[in-house]
């Protein structure tokens, strides 16, 4: 998607070898008219899939999901919370996911009612790097009884094994921009 290369060419920076921060216009300060573009790219991409519901993780994945959501017809948007419940509630999935940026590991959540059971999810994120996020959502939707239509990732990590993962899985992934690699600071696309 050229808006959104342009985008991480203009304010994306590397940090190390392995960190992509694109915090000026997609998950800090949101660039609102490149996020409802990304939305209806991600919409194209699966309304063919037929999803009933679109699902993220808190908090960054929010704003591109709600687009998401709202290009396919407005369909209901899902988030999985971080953190521990204080309410014990016998109807909460919950899984656990190690975030490659904080190296922290994290339990998430949702409530089984907002996940209907056969419900098909598209699972929109901002980024894929190990796959962690993303198979955790995975985890979730498995537990509600809901297939999974396909997973739709702003910036993908392409020099990272989650999208390999994900595909040998059998599920359809959209990536909308791959990062190959950081070289003094730049980020290096992949050529669409």
């Amino acid at each position: 998607m050229q808006q959104l290369r342009e985008a991480i060419m203009r304010y994306g920076q590397g940090i190390g070898d392995d960190i992509v921060k694109v915090d000026m216009f997609l998950n800090h300060r949101l660039q609102t008219d490149l996020v409802f573009d990304m939305g209806k790219e991600f919409a194209q991409a699966f309304r063919e899939d037929k999803p009933d519901l679109v699902f993220t993780l808190e908090a960054s994945g929010i704003a591109l999901a709600f687009a998401t959501a709202h290009a396919l017809g407005d369909i209901p948007l899902v988030f999985a919370k971080k953190g521990s419940n204080v309410i014990q509630d016998t109807g909460l999935l919950t899984a656990t996911v190690f975030s490659f940026t904080h190296k922290t590991e994290t339990i998430i959540h949702a409530d089984r009612q907002y996940l209907p059971r056969g419900s098909r999810v598209l699972i929109i994120d901002d980024f894929l790097a190990d796959g962690c996020a993303c198979n955790a959502l995975l985890d979730l939707c498995r537990q509600a009884g809901c297939p999974v239509v396909g997973i739709g990732i702003a910036i993908e990590k392409g020099f990272l094994p989650g999208s390999s993962l994900l595909r040998s899985q059998g599920l359809k992934v959209r990536s909308l921009a791959v990062v190959t690699g950081i070289k003094d600071g730049k980020l290096i696309l992949a050529d669409d």
